[in-house]
């Protein structure tokens, strides 16, 4: 296992980049410490994949480093890092047994074949292959397949990481959770430096300890799953984080708060100052739907608003409404009652996040 570093690491593919929409990556700093298990999550060519191959030696990047325990290993070959990387679409050997594609990394090193029973029969019996051990891959099932392949980066001891990228795209939905559960086992019962690349904020959510959300080539926030939901530092995180993603009001500062629409929001004194020692800048106020309190009766500091759509997904509603000339959505549990037509809304002042261009505004201390 080893800690990951990336120094002012940036990429592009253009041979002579001019600009930084020529760059795929942009003048990354992170670290991965040793034995974590991260996500990489964001939409599709915000540059996960690039950086999960400048990782793994697949790519060399254009600029910048990346340390293994404090060692530069730009110079060396996938191999020689010692990673191990599962690709979206299984990668088997389907002419060999499941016992031999998972014995195959460690005759490659020379292993004892007894030490290279043990090990595979151990790892099967973790991913649920020990009934299909003498089966040909060519036979397999594609989750079966897929676990082969993780299989092959589990079986070696001496990996300093396993990489995932987006390795349960061909997986039935069914599936899905079981392998999810799966991998959290393992990363858990060995302790291995796990990174896994997704677009989808559940697989990053429920495999990761620590996310890393990336947008136009940067890591834009890095942090727990509660922390991206509760305290988005970027407005993508908040877009991106959630279902629905979180409500975005563009506002004008004001002596105690900003407003719009001739609506006013009262904000903490602490934002206030922050806010008025900000020079200009873009003004947004955002709040999570989970947040909003939605009421069928005036109430003291609540809006009147326009209810123009309610969405049952079964455990919850998904209720639109229209606020001054803001479209704005709030998320109610199945036992809430529904108002019609017209409806009140307060945004709790302690839920209220302030964006400048898009960055989180922390009040002050």
């Amino acid at each position: 296992m080893a800690e990951i570093r990336l120094r002012q690491l940036a990429h592009s593919y253009s041979r002579q980049p001019t600009s930084e929409a020529d760059y795929a990556l942009h003048a990354l700093e992170h670290v991965w410490e040793q034995g974590g298990a991260y996500a990489l999550l964001g939409p599709s060519g915000c540059g996960k994949s690039t950086l999960l191959n400048i990782i793994s030696g697949l790519l060399t990047p254009s600029h910048g480093d990346v340390l293994f325990d404090g060692k530069p290993v730009n110079a060396l070959s996938p191999q020689a890092r010692n990673i191990a990387q599962v690709f979206q679409f299984p990668v088997v050997y389907d002419t060999m047994t499941v016992f031999d594609n998972l014995a195959f990394p460690l005759r490659n090193q020379g292993v004892d074949e007894g030490r290279v029973r043990a090990r595979v029969e151990e790892i099967a019996e973790v991913l649920d292959l020990s009934a299909v051990l003498k089966k040909k891959a060519r036979n397999l099932s594609a989750d079966e397949k897929q676990k082969v392949s993780m299989g092959r980066g589990l079986v070696r001891d001496d990996v300093s990481a396993i990489l995932f990228d987006e390795p349960l795209t061909v997986i039935d939905p069914h599936l899905k959770w079981k392998l999810r559960r799966k991998l959290k086992q393992i990363h858990e019962q060995f302790n291995i430096t796990m990174i896994y690349v997704t677009h989808d904020q559940l697989e990053a959510s429920t495999f990761a300890d620590k996310i890393a959300v990336m947008h136009g080539g940067r890591i834009v926030q890095f942090g727990t799953p509660r922390e991206l939901f509760e305290r988005p530092r970027h407005t993508f995180v908040g877009y991106f984080i959630g279902s629905p993603g979180m409500n975005f009001i563009d506002v004008r500062a004001e002596a105690d708060g900003v407003s719009f629409d001739g609506l006013h929001l009262t904000l903490p004194e602490g934002l206030r100052e922050r806010m008025a020692a900000t020079a200009g800048g873009r003004l947004q106020v955002g709040i999570r739907p989970e947040f909003v309190q939605l009421w069928d009766g005036p109430l003291d500091n609540a809006f009147a608003v326009q209810v123009l759509d309610i969405e049952d997904l079964g455990t919850y509603r998904i209720v639109t409404f229209q606020l001054g000339s803001a479209t704005l959505k709030a998320r109610l549990g199945e036992d809430r009652p529904l108002p019609a037509g017209q409806a009140w809304v307060t945004l709790p002042s302690q839920w209220l996040m302030l964006y400048v261009d898009d960055v989180l505004l922390e009040a002050g201390p």
